[in-house]
């Protein structure tokens, strides 16, 4: 048994204060909190260290130039069940996304087409289209979300590039290019050769089926008045100051379990506190794990599994103008061009809000490419892949901003981590799996609702309970 007294915990940094708690949450963002708002409901004190100066984590709002923005997640899909239960009982109000009039396709060949319904494409290309999508949702129908390693031929699924399954399933390249954008671009942000089968499958199994991922009247259905944030600090306010610590990233995590049925500890060292405590919670991205210094250190297959899941890359751009000019010409502000920089855009203007505001997303290799421009150049080159759907009126904003979650010290990409071939099959298995008094809680190890927000609800809820059981156990047992 490692040594847990201060003079431990004192090598990685001295907190100006010590807290006693049952339990410390590592990360506020919605996962941390809910983990929190659950333990503490259920009567167990917690205390949340978390590294930024807010809380939120990939949600994120602030007024630049005057105007609001949400930076990081914001929508509300119609069937995230366990989000809007939240937001019932916190008493958010929430409004649609405009969705009006004609959507718009760019071609490869830069023809601008204006549509309603199905995809501008050829006849063939949509039965391919829906054959492609009906292989997806029947291979996704036999995934457990919750465990997609047990699935019998995960291994080989695994191993199989999402960009060759595809390929090999038809010769209809537009179809295998518009189906592929959906989950590479849309949801993984990473190249479609990177990722696996498997990995394609769960996103599309925690989502019940493919519609529910293309569909923007599912997806993007409705945003939180006052921003998607406002949800963690409405949490974070209820739960008090004595509770949620920021600018407090923690450095060090000892950490004890003797197996033997006595009580395991934990001392998380932060940059101004230190809890001890009985359980931890990493609320944070897989990706962030290998940032903290363990004492002993985690065991050998974790370390590793962690080296294999890593975040994708996407830019978030928004475009304020004077008024959604689309809107008088009859459209909605949707648009799709998988070749262009900006490979899809929607209406994100504000619930009251007189201004217009076009959000466009930019992923993968071009968003490298992208902010590899000097800083004047970026934003021309953005505002004219803008133009593309809309016209010249786009390239004329009030306000601009792009999102740069990669180079967030405490994000480093976006939307969510997953794992490279052959990743999924050999560890995923261990990700939910706490190792002694250590639990793991984010969106990006979670079944239902992977990567979005309800996912963050329904893990830190489901973590609260793992954790009270443990308690309980104990009661009863001693």
């Amino acid at each position: 048994m490692n040594d847990l007294s201060p003079s431990a915990t004192s090598r990685a940094g001295d907190g100006a204060v010590t807290l006693q708690r049952d339990v410390v949450v590592i990360g506020g963002g919605i996962s941390g909190l809910m983990t929190a708002r659950r333990l503490v409901e259920a009567g167990h004190t917690v205390a949340v260290l978390e590294a930024r100066d807010r809380v939120g984590g990939r949600t994120w709002s602030d007024t630049i130039d005057g105007e609001f923005f949400e930076i990081g997640g914001q929508w509300v899909s119609s069937d995230q069940d366990a989000l809007k239960a939240l937001l019932k009982d916190l008493g958010k109000e929430t409004y649609p996304r405009y969705r009006d009039g004609n959507s718009v396709y760019v071609t490869r060949d830069g023809e601008r087409r204006e549509f309603r319904g199905d995809f501008p494409v050829d006849a063939a290309t949509l039965r391919e289209i829906d054959r492609l999508v009906e292989a997806l949702d029947e291979l996704a129908a036999q995934i457990d979300a919750a465990a997609p390693w047990e699935h019998p031929r995960a291994d080989e699924l695994d191993n199989i590039q999402f960009s060759t399954w595809l390929a090999s399933l038809t010769d209809d390249r537009e179809a295998v290019r518009i189906v592929d954008h959906y989950i590479a671009a849309g949801m993984l942000t990473k190249p479609s050769q990177t990722f696996s089968v498997l990995q394609a499958m769960l996103m599309v199994a925690s989502a019940e089926k493919f519609e529910h991922l293309i569909d923007e009247g599912i997806l993007l259905d409705e945003r939180v008045v006052g921003g998607m944030q406002s949800v963690s600090e409405q949490i974070a306010d209820e739960l008090g100051a004595d509770v949620v610590h920021l600018s407090t990233p923690v450095r060090h995590l000892a950490w004890t379990d003797a197996g033997d049925g006595s009580p395991a500890r934990v001392v998380a060292t932060g940059d101004r506190v230190t809890v001890e405590a009985q359980y931890a919670v990493l609320a944070v991205p897989p990706n962030l794990y290998s940032t903290i210094e363990y004492t002993p250190a985690l065991p050998r297959m974790r370390q590793v599994a962690h080296q294999h899941h890593s975040m994708g890359l996407v830019i978030k751009a928004q475009a304020v103008y004077e008024t959604p000019f689309w809107r008088e010409r009859g459209l909605s502000g949707t648009g799709f061009a998988s070749h262009e920089r900006v490979c899809e855009v929607y209406d994100n203007t504000l619930h009251g809000q007189d201004h217009g505001t076009l959000v466009g997303f930019i992923v993968s290799e071009r968003a490298d490419e992208t902010w590899a421009l000097p800083e004047d150049e970026r934003k021309q080159a953005v505002l004219e892949s803008f133009a593309a759907y809309f016209g010249e009126d786009a390239t004329r904003p009030i306000a601009f901003y792009l999102s740069d979650w990669g180079s967030e010290e405490f994000t480093r990409g976006a939307y969510a981590a997953s794992w490279e071939l052959g990743g999924l099959s050999r560890w995923g298995h261990l990700q939910n799996l706490p190792v002694g008094p250590i639990f793991f809680a984010s969106s990006d190890i979670q079944g239902a609702g992977y990567l979005h927000v309800d996912g963050g609800v329904r893990i830190g809820t489901d973590t609260a309970a793992r954790i009270a059981a443990g308690f309980a156990g104990a009661t009863a047992s001693a």
